[in-house]
């Protein structure tokens, strides 16, 4: 983790999601880059100098922008850490995505309110979705709930049938940083119900792959849904962080093909890394 984007809007969750990641910069001694995005009814480069008063509201609302995002550079580089910030005109939904392509971001770091409201919905439209699956970064979303950090409980769930060993590296690479437990969670959905024992065994399998793991456990939960198994593992655990991966390969028989992970993202309250495999 070297060069991490924080969009923001400068709403709540945002703000949590920008402490959050600061405190992760200095952790992982990374650049930061915050990014606010203003949509504007006209093309605001092109537009001259003396037109700009015609469009009082906006001149407001950048004014605010710039001096929140130059709040936010001070707050960093109070740290000790690099940091730039930027405002953009933008009006089209793949904006972040192209930002983080062109910057070489190698993490993402945002606050979104779930399906209804938020950053995300926003920019992207109705939910996480689409951000969730064109970015090639991981990818964390920070929700309603308190955050934890140092993370001391994180949960990586799978179904663990295919090669997902690029997807959990990342999420190792963090719980080593906090000296993090990891849960491997597999979730038997209702058209892959077995025993628990029968459950373990893909995440035996996994394991081989990572032989100098210490810090985890292995839980098998029978759900009707990812999403319901999840749920009732917070229940009983606490939780701090839920890593999952998403993909747009096709005809995969996992259970994860259509990217359960963007489901997820909208409804969990708890923080979400999804990993692009």
């Amino acid at each position: 983790m070297k060069n991490i984007l924080v969009p923001t809007d400068f709403s709540d969750n945002c703000n949590k999601a920008t402490k959050l990641a600061i405190e992760m910069a200095v952790l992982f001694n990374a650049e930061i880059h915050f990014l606010h995005q203003i949509s504007t009814v006209v093309n605001w480069i092109k537009l001259p100098k003396n037109q700009e008063k015609n469009y009082p509201e906006t001149l407001a609302e950048i004014g605010t922008a710039k001096e929140k995002l130059n709040a936010l550079d001070k707050e960093a580089e109070s740290k000790g850490l690099k940091s730039r910030t930027f405002l953009e005109f933008v009006s089209e939904e793949d904006a972040i995505v192209k930002h983080s392509h062109h910057f070489n971001h190698d993490f993402i770091v945002t606050g979104s309110q779930g399906i209804q409201s938020g950053f995300l919905k926003k920019l992207l439209g109705s939910n996480a979705q689409k951000i969730i699956r064109k970015a090639r970064v991981p990818i964390l979303v920070v929700k309603d709930d308190a955050i934890t950090f140092p993370f001391k409980n994180i949960v990586f769930v799978s179904d663990f049938k295919e090669d997902i060993s690029n997807a959990f590296k990342e999420v190792e690479k963090i719980a080593k940083k906090c000296n993090a437990k990891i849960h491997l969670l597999n979730i038997n959905t209702t058209s892959d119900f077995n025993s628990v024992e029968n459950g373990l065994q893909p995440i035996r399998a996994f394991l081989k792959h990572f032989p100098n793991l210490e810090n985890y456990a292995m839980h098998v939960y029978n759900e009707s849904t990812v999403l319901g198994g999840i749920k009732k593992f917070e229940d009983s655990n606490e939780v701090n962080l839920i890593a999952m991966y998403t993909n747009s390969r096709k005809g995969l028989s996992s259970i994860f093909s259509r990217s359960i992970a963007e489901n997820v993202t909208n409804h969990s309250k708890k923080p979400v890394m999804t990993v692009h495999l």
